[in-house]
């Protein structure tokens, strides 16, 4: 039998500009590549606080990395304000993924420097008493677990995929179109994909009841998203190179998407609109 849920304290606006959450979730930042959108995560590490920081994998990718090195100076100031957040007090926690499976050799040793923490999942209690599995998600993907040179070239068409985009969104822009994401439509679309993905779903959801859980906060699969699937609650923290979404817990424990910049056109931070609010997904 569950505990009650505890009461949890509200607290006011901050007055500096900043908004202050419980948690934050980021995950598929993929820092190393040329889609990586580091300059809007910068501004929103800057612009928002936590208590707790997930980095809910494909935080680096070291896919990209090993066959080119691409690193220019904004994903160093990614890595920056982490760090700075973490000196600061925020416990951070790193959950590893696929495209920085690197980084899984190192949990055996209970990796911990400062306030930063290596894990390949974690069980994140809420303000409000709900026990949520915190993972990338990698794992229940049977195409990343059993075929991974399937993955890999799934990969590589998702670049090109990004690469006719900027293209294809170049000649939209030219009629006044706003941005439009071939893969995005892919994923929502295609049949294959969109059972492959509720396969991916149902699967961590199998997994939150076999450990009696509330619920999962995964990535992954780069769509962000927030409902229930037969009595588990399902958070996705979405993505930075198409989406810039996260995930925020408040001080009460409830949790919402937050879609941090509306992208048009170029998909590119001269023609972004900041929204800097939450929506509920």
């Amino acid at each position: 039998m569950k505990d009650a849920p505890r009461k949890a304290k509200s607290r006011k606006p901050a007055d500096d500009g900043k908004h202050r959450y419980r948690t934050l979730w980021i995950s598929d930042v993929h820092l190393g590549t040329p889609g990586c959108k580091a300059e809007h995560l910068a501004d929103f590490l800057k612009h928002n606080s936590c208590e707790k920081l997930y980095l809910v994998g494909d935080i680096i990718d070291g896919w990209k990395l090993r066959s080119g090195w691409f690193w220019p100076q904004e994903h160093t100031n990614v890595v920056r304000k982490i760090l700075t957040k973490a000196k600061r007090g925020t416990q951070v926690f790193y959950v590893t993924g696929n495209h920085d499976e690197f980084l899984r050799k190192f949990v055996g040793y209970e990796l911990e420097i400062g306030n930063i923490r290596l894990v390949n999942e974690h069980v994140h209690e809420t303000a409000d008493g709900r026990r949520l599995l915190v993972v990338h998600g990698d794992f229940f993907d049977v195409i990343t677990r059993y075929h991974k040179w399937i993955a890999l070239a799934g990969d590589a068409l998702y670049e090109g995929t990004m690469r006719f985009n900027y293209w294809f969104n170049r000649g939209r822009s030219l009629l006044g179109m706003r941005y439009w994401s071939l893969s995005a439509f892919a994923k929502q679309h295609v049949k294959t994909a969109v059972n492959i993905v509720s396969t991916f779903e149902e699967s961590l959801a199998r997994e939150c009841r076999r450990r009696e859980l509330d619920g999962v906060v995964c990535g992954h699969i780069h769509h962000a998203d927030a409902r229930d699937i037969e009595g588990v609650t399902y958070y996705n923290c979405g993505d930075w190179v198409e989406s810039c979404t996260a995930l925020a817990e408040d001080f009460n424990g409830r949790i919402h998407v937050i879609r941090w910049v509306e992208l048009d056109h170029l998909n590119q931070s001269s023609t972004v609109t900041p929204l800097r609010r939450r929506a509920t997904a």
